[in-house]
């Protein structure tokens, strides 16, 4: 009997309640049914009379799919690793430890990818997610800090396969990004992302500083579900203000020149939204009044939430102060949650797009209440 192959058998077997609950959550029976009733429907010979419709329940049936074939490759590797590790004792051969911690290690990251899958279930987690980064006051320092967090969350993005598409941008005076909105598109961007809405605090000593003084700056980010059908939000063209305006910054080849690029302001709340980035003035006006639809029904499902609530919590309004992370770069590395109390001394890696670990305590965060984590970060 070979000690470290045992050791991992107990480790695998402490994972076999995880991946029962999970089972359990994915509701596998029911989502057999409907991929059944999916399959009827699209034999119909009217199926595709109506292409958006029919191009999302197709989505959805390759999602359920998907997810099925991944809970049933984890019962079969479960049951594989187990036969592997019986087979290294019989032979007494331990180079098979490094082939089935492997296996192991594979097997548990998968596990963990699905039971964190089975957390996004509200109604518009599956959608792609319209970020937007607005910088703070401090000029320059804030403008970098801006770009800084673009790029991360790019990175994250390039992780996970999903790929990102520039809908406005405009460049800082000296250096970095003053706002930039773009979109993640993937499945489940927006259930991830929406853990990152909120104000990101950066202390470092500042490269625009002759002095190396210690600086703090601020960004806020939005995020929104890009959501395709038409929501029950019903604006009045009366208290809109649209200004056109010349297209500038990055986007690459598809931004227009002229001025085509829109700006729409919903005067009863302050709610601005822009976009620059399609190849006329009509497609970024539609796209911006699908962005203001989306802000428009979150602001409306955060006040309802609040009524139902005696704290406000983790809707409360975003202001400088209220920062949701903290991220320090001197003169030790640390990222904070403030929330979750999740934590890292691994900055550089979170800046290149690690953010699964937040994600994640995010989502198990709010599955269980979301109530504050004890103290704060003040002192980072």
């Amino acid at each position: 009997m070979i000690v470290e192959l045992e050791q991992i058998k107990s480790e695998l077997q402490g994972y076999e309640q995880t991946m029962h609950e999970v089972e359990s959550s994915l509701d596998i029976v029911n989502k057999e049914k409907k991929i059944e009733e999916l399959e009827r429907e699209m034999e119909a010979p009217d199926f595709w009379n109506e292409p958006e419709k029919a191009n999302a329940k197709m989505k959805e049936l390759k999602n359920m799919k998907d997810t099925i074939a991944l809970a049933r490759k984890l019962n079969t590797q479960y049951d594989d690793i187990l036969t592997l590790i019986e087979l290294g004792n019989e032979e007494n051969d331990e180079s098979m430890v490094e082939e089935v911690r492997k296996e192991f290690d594979e097997y548990v990251e998968e596990l963990e990818e699905l039971r964190i899958s089975t957390l996004l279930s509200e109604e518009y987690d599956k959608c792609n997610a319209i970020l937007e980064l607005n910088a703070g006051a401090g000029g320059t320092e804030s403008c970098d800090w801006c770009s800084m967090l673009y790029r991360m969350y790019t990175r994250w993005a390039e992780r996970h396969g999903f790929s990102v598409e520039v809908l406005d941008m405009l460049d800082g005076d000296e250096a970095g990004i003053k706002s930039v909105t773009f979109q993640i598109n993937g499945v489940n961007a927006y259930g991830y992302m929406k853990s990152e809405k909120g104000v990101h605090r950066l202390v470092r000593i500042s490269p625009f500083n002759a002095q190396a003084k210690r600086q703090t700056s601020f960004v806020s980010l939005d995020v929104m579900p890009d959501i395709e059908e038409d929501n029950d939000i019903d604006i009045d063209e009366k208290d809109l203000r649209i200004d056109t305006y010349r297209s500038s910054g990055a986007g690459g080849q598809h931004i227009n020149k002229t001025s085509s690029a829109i700006r729409i302001t919903h005067i009863p709340t302050g709610v601005v939204v822009t976009c620059q980035n399609e190849r006329s003035q009509f497609q970024n006006k539609d796209k911006a009044m699908q962005m203001l639809k989306a802000k428009l029904l979150i602001l409306k499902q955060e006040a309802n939430a609040e009524k139902l609530s005696d704290i406000r919590g983790e809707v409360k309004e975003i202001a400088w102060g209220n920062q949701i992370r903290s991220y320090v770069l001197q003169p030790y590395t640390m990222v904070k949650d403030r929330r979750t109390a999740v934590e890292t001394s691994d900055a550089g890696g979170v800046l290149d797009g690690k953010l699964d670990p937040f994600i994640t305590g995010y989502l198990k965060w709010k599955s269980m209440g979301g109530v504050m984590a004890e103290g704060d970060d003040e002192d980072l």
